[in-house]
């Protein structure tokens, strides 16, 4: 049997005859494909060395020992020309914080405070020096964002939205040195903030049924089309709109008028979630656009661009969650300490002891995922898999941190108006959403984590298949078994040379014991992984694909298991009461993959976490803002 790579035209006929032989349409094979190819053109965008294929992950499942050394981000640097930046802007929000000036009369961040942030520099961090930013790496601003979110959580997301998926992205990274002249200048000073213009009334996940189009004009592109659900974008701010051009994908720097005209109109509604931010629709009509304006990626099309910014994006948004965490927790222990019953105050009950050990565990994860996956990043990583991870597990966390910890211990007080829950609850969960809803982001994990498994195993047996005529291929029937006894015996021989394969041994010098055996868990787990997943892609063969459910579960233990392996290295490197959340966070993730009950251990480790924090010892918190309690009573 040929071992050589295949052609780009036999991936995708293959790909191609699978799907329909799964069942699926010539419409959704067709737009399937559509999103694979896409996907492989940001792929060519890195060397080799930081593809998918050679990312932590990928290696830590397929390849017989795990890279302990590309699982630990190195502590960052300690100081960086930028915290001068860092320490005005933060200054900035404290000062309209404590005045109570922030939001404008619409509800918004006021005009006032974006100007003062621009001219400290806030809306350049990612921006180059040349440009007028300040060149800051991505570990040192997602830490950043996180201590921006515990003082303001939407103008820290609007540093995300505005560097990360907004215009910033796209034409620091395919613009022309014409297009960088021209934009990021005003981008870094704040004269414009930007947003990104991508999903449409009938475009969301599917990102092939786009229907805004561009047509090239004379100098200009004409576009036409509506956008939907578009944060940080009103007249006179800078967007990237992906719109079809010659009926493909490509992304257009837009500078939006400053008033609404015949050509451009802003579509308003009703938004829980981002309320502080503008959050419309766009509307073009015969709109022209400066031909100059076209992105032109080195390989690919706007779904390219589109994707190449997501992955900042969702660290940013666990780097968020963490920032809103922090919040969280320490607004939870004032009134622990105040409520009383049966006249004793509830911070020594039990349940809510669990509760603030939880919360810090959860906080510890988020940071653990997102120093991570920034250095990656910043070491040059596409970090695909490793950035949906973070997305995942921030907003499920403050999912979780918001309703069963934080409401739930404030009881009836969480809805009351000027109530930090019942004030921001919608933004507590539309994290869920945003950046790709979680689960469908965990088939996409999956899917990322076994392409090449599959192209090097099961694509041979998929084309011998569709030779030999064999639509209901059976192994233990000799007929099959025979016509495909080449490949079937390529695939053997990596099943007996996995079971050959010993126990993955490492150990961390200095490792606490704890962590040392969180450590070994996640080795054993990566190392019995790559078996199932192999074992999941036989049994289900062509139909795998629309087995949604049975992916994301088996995508969810790896993303546990991972989040175990980061965590307990991050905690190695922490002081006592950190570590300590480290570990609460690892006993429980490794409790919900092997489904046994806490420990008694276990709850006085809880405990004696939960006295620490509330003792203040829980050096995270400082400076962490805490609300008034509100409707207290006077005869406790």
């Amino acid at each position: 049997m040929s071992t050589s790579t295949p052609t780009e035209r036999e991936k995708q006929s293959f790909a191609e005859t699978a799907l329909r032989m799964s069942g699926k349409t010539e419409e959704e094979s067709r737009r399937t494909g559509e999103m694979d190819k896409a996907d492989e053109q940001v792929e060519s965008l890195f060397k080799e060395k930081y593809q998918t294929a050679n990312s932590p992950i990928h290696r830590a499942v397929w390849e017989a020992k795990v890279p302990l050394d590309l699982f630990a981000a190195p502590a960052p640097a300690p100081s960086h020309p930028s915290d001068k930046t860092m320490t005005a802007s933060l200054e900035v929000v404290r000062k309209h914080r404590e005045a109570g000036t922030i939001l404008d009369d619409k509800g918004k961040v006021a005009p006032l405070v974006l100007r003062e942030l621009g001219d400290a520099g806030y809306w350049g961090l990612l921006i180059e020096p040349k440009y007028g930013g300040q060149g800051v790496p991505f570990a040192r601003f997602s830490a950043f964002l996180t201590r921006m979110a515990t003082l303001d959580p939407m103008i820290a997301g609007m540093a995300s939205i505005h560097g990360c998926i907004g215009a910033v992205d796209p034409v620091r990274t395919f613009g022309t040195p014409d297009q960088k002249e021209r934009f990021l200048p005003k981008l870094a000073n704040g004269q414009s903030l930007s947003g990104f213009a991508l999903t449409e009334p009938a475009a969301g996940s599917d990102l092939t049924a786009l229907r805004t189009t561009a047509v090239l004009d004379g100098d200009d592109y004409v576009l036409n089309g509506e956008k939907l659900f578009i944060t940080n974008v009103v007249p006179g701010r800078t967007a990237g709109v992906v719109v079809l051009i010659d009926g493909k994908p490509a992304v257009l720097v837009v500078d939006l008028p400053p008033e609404e005209n015949e050509h451009f109109h802003v579509k308003t509604y009703g938004l829980y979630a981002l309320r502080q931010a503008y959050n419309n629709g766009l509307i073009f009509k015969d709109f022209r656009v400066p031909r100059g304006n076209l992105l032109k990626p080195p390989v690919g099309d706007g779904l390219t661009i589109a994707y190449h910014g997501l992955n900042l994006g969702r660290l940013s948004l666990c780097a968020g969650a963490s920032g809103s965490m922090r919040v969280m927790l320490a607004n939870m222990l004032p009134w622990a300490e105040f409520r009383r019953t049966y006249g004793q105050p509830i911070a020594k009950r039990e349940l809510v002891k669990r509760r603030i050990a939880r919360m810090a565990a959860l906080i510890a994860g988020a940071d653990a995922l997102v120093a991570w996956g920034s250095w990656l990043i910043d070491e040059g990583y596409r970090g695909e898999m490793e950035c949906i991870i973070a997305k995942i597990f921030g907003s499920e966390a403050m999912k979780e941190a918001a309703i069963e910890l934080f409401m739930k211990t404030h009881g009836g007080r969480s809805f009351l108006k000027g109530h930090l829950f019942g004030d921001n609850v919608y933004d507590y969960l539309a994290p869920c959403i945003y950046e790709g809803e979680g689960e469908v982001l965990g088939m996409a994990f999956f899917k990322s984590l076994v392409k090449e498994h599959g192209r090097a195993f099961f694509e041979p047996i998929g084309k011998a298949l569709q030779q030999h005529q064999i639509k209901n291929f059976n192994p233990m029937n000799p007929a099959h078994a025979w016509k495909l006894r080449r490949e079937l015996a390529v695939y053997a021989r990596w099943q007996v040379g996995r079971k050959l394969i010993g126990r993955d041994r490492q150990e961390v010098p200095g490792m606490d014991p704890r962590l040392a055996g969180h450590l070994q868990f996640a080795l054993d787990a990566f190392r019995r992984l790559p078996e199932e997943v192999s074992g999941a892609m036989v049994k289900h063969q062509l139909k795998l694909a629309d087995r949604q459910c049975r992916i994301a579960e088996l995508s969810q233990r790896i993303q546990d298991a991972t989040t175990i392996l980061v965590t307990a290295l991050w905690g190695h490197r922490q002081k006592d009461e950190a570590m300590t959340a480290a570990d609460i966070l690892c006993q429980d993730l490794r409790r919900k993959l092997t489904g046994e009950r806490p420990s008694d251990q276990y709850f006085r480790d809880v405990g004696k976490l939960a006295d620490v924090i509330l003792a203040g010892g829980f050096e995270t918190l400082t400076g962490v803002p805490r609300a008034e309690i509100l409707m207290k009573y006077e005869n406790r």
